[in-house]
């Protein structure tokens, strides 16, 4: 399951969470946020009950990219027991991405 994370809902969702969390910032202009897509939902499907996985729509919530310097996107964000733990820029293959969710794991 994708989540999306908003002001609203990050303190519950995100850093209040049991699980660890891979937060996806994009934006819909974004040809490479586009390109991840698929491969964040695959993960997300993959890792369900394991981690959160979701995204922040970057254009729509500037406080939450400001908090954690997304300067960049798509930008992955790891967050474990409600602190930052891994942060990694850009388009990357699948296997990629998925190595830094075991390394949270």
């Amino acid at each position: 399951m994708e989540y999306t994370f908003t002001q609203e809902n990050f303190s519950k969702e995100v850093l209040g969470s049991k699980q660890p969390v891979l937060i996806d910032f994009y934006a819909d202009w974004c040809p490479p946020c586009k390109m991840m897509g698929p491969i964040v939902r695959k993960l997300a499907d993959k890792y369900d009950g394991k981690v959160k996985i979701g995204k922040v729509n970057s254009d729509q919530q500037p406080e939450l990219a400001r908090q954690f310097g997304v300067m960049s996107i798509p930008n992955f964000v790891f967050i474990k027991d409600g602190k930052l733990v891994d942060q990694v820029v850009g388009a990357m293959p699948q296997h990629v991405l998925e190595q830094r969710i075991q390394n949270i794991l």
